[in-house]
């Protein structure tokens, strides 16, 4: 399994190749939650993890709403666009100072979960080809965040 992480460019934007629905078929929606929850519970013990909500309720809206959107993009029911509408992730993450120093924490953190999945090479290969891709077009900021701005 190749989980090299793609050299970032600021504002660049790659194409991005949807994943194989194949994804959804053999992980389902249960587990692509799962996965998401695990990915999300990493990432709140991370050096990124000032991005993330700090409150329980928020936290779960915030893994439900991104299990959504990834079981839509792999063929799934459209649930993400029936309750959050349109896409526009860059817009919808504007809020957060996303580094490329960010990307690369997120990134690592998916290698840590989709490590444990146990799925076939192929199908793997073709969901981390779209999140390395995916992940460039979220990164909104050259500069570190300043933490003195963070509100507890």
């Amino acid at each position: 399994m190749d989980f090299s992480i793609s050299q970032f460019e600021y504002r660049q934007r790659p194409p991005v190749t949807i994943p194989s629905p194949e994804f959804l078929k053999v992980l389902s929606e249960e587990g692509i939650r799962k996965m998401v929850s695990d990915h999300y519970d990493l990432l709140t013990k991370s050096t990124i993890s000032y991005l993330f909500p700090r409150n329980e309720e928020a936290l779960n809206k915030a893994k439900q709403n991104s299990a959504d959107f990834f079981i839509q993009i792999c063929g799934g029911p459209t649930y993400y666009l029936e309750n959050r509408g349109k896409p526009m992730l860059a817009k919808r993450h504007a809020v957060g100072s996303i580094t490329p120093e960010a990307r690369v924490v997120w990134l690592q953190c998916y290698i840590q979960v989709l490590s444990k999945l146990g799925l076939p090479e192929e199908v793997l290969q073709s969901f981390w080809n779209y999140l390395n891709v995916f992940s460039f077009w979220m990164v909104n900021s050259k500069e570190n965040f300043d933490m003195r701005f963070v509100k507890e």
